[in-house]
């Protein structure tokens, strides 16, 4: 039997609630149960993700706040760590950080900042944690590698987590979750987006068969410390309804695959409050998924399975 930890559950938003400024929209989140809010690091969605996150922080008091995921390309890690740690010290440790390589073709069309082959981004975001972990230590560092070049560096502040707080890295390719797996305490177990936007490929790469390939190769890179991680799920679809089968029905056009895997895949969570909480038992028994990130305008909808299912 794998080690089963506690479900947690997360939100993803850009931007407050129709009804409701930030301050209140992190409020009502703390309140319904939610673990963590996190914000997106894309230059056409809503909120700068550094600004939200420490507003979020600082208008609740057992929030925990993120980003979901920092693109490395867009900040250098000297530069973030001091960042990040001020949130992680003026929160009192309610920061979860997470990194990613980047993937979106549109943020790098856009803002004219060069979107290198994926090799090149990869080894990036590799440095990037690398430097970002070093200066969240006690120590001053010094690094040089292929693109990051620290001499004797002191990070201030320190973070208020000895060590810094919890790295969140995702991805859906063999090389980012084997690092993910060596290094990271929360991994996000995704499909991989090849082409730089969702597509039909992406979607497919999400069934559970891939999902199988995908958790081996995080147990790869974890070796023994593997029960300590914490699997992280993306919902791309999330949908409380009585309805199921309707709604699979409708994905596996989309995904072009049999609706019953399209249902089982851990990025989409679709049934009433009980049925999704039988998908998430047999999720966390299959992969190890227990962390959830629910999109934003589904708050509300799934506040009654948070409160079923937080803690157990």
């Amino acid at each position: 039997m794998p080690h089963l930890r506690r479900f947690r559950f997360a939100i993803e938003t850009h931007t407050a609630m129709p009804d409701r400024t930030w301050a209140d929209t992190c409020r009502e989140l703390e309140s319904l149960g939610f673990s963590t809010l996190f914000v997106p690091d894309h230059f056409d969605e809503g909120l700068g993700p550094i600004a939200a996150m420490a507003a979020a922080a600082a208008g609740t008091t057992t929030l925990n706040v993120g980003a979901l995921v920092l693109d490395c390309d867009f900040r250098h890690p000297a530069v973030l760590a001091r960042e990040l740690a001020t949130i992680d010290l003026l929160s009192e440790g309610r920061l979860e950080v997470g990194l990613g390589a980047g993937w979106k073709r549109l943020d790098y069309d856009r803002s004219g900042i060069p979107m290198d082959p994926p090799k090149v981004r990869v080894d990036r975001m590799i440095e990037h944690t690398r430097v970002l972990k070093a200066l969240f230590a006690r120590e001053p560092v010094t690094f040089a590698g292929e693109h990051y070049s620290i001499a004797d560096l002191d990070g201030t502040p320190k973070p208020h987590r000895p060590g810094g707080p919890p790295i969140l890295i995702g991805g859906g390719a063999r090389r980012v979750l084997r690092f993910a797996g060596e290094h990271a305490d929360i991994v996000g177990v995704n499909a991989s987006i090849h082409s730089g936007e969702v597509d039909t490929a992406a979607a497919r790469d999400a069934l559970p068969d891939r999902i199988d390939d995908k958790v081996a190769w995080v147990r790869e890179g974890a070796g023994d410390r593997f029960d300590e991680l914490e699997l992280n799920a993306w919902l791309a679809v999330a949908e409380v309804t009585d309805d199921a089968a309707g709604v699979g029905e409708m994905l596996g056009t989309v995904f072009e695959a049999d609706p019953k895997d399209v249902l089982a895949s851990p990025l989409t969570l679709v049934g009433s409050v009980a049925e999704i909480g039988d998908r998430l038992h047999e999720r966390r028994e299959r992969w190890g998924y227990s962390y959830v990130v629910i999109p934003g305008d589904k708050a509300r909808d799934f506040a009654p399975v948070v409160a079923a299912l937080s803690g157990k």
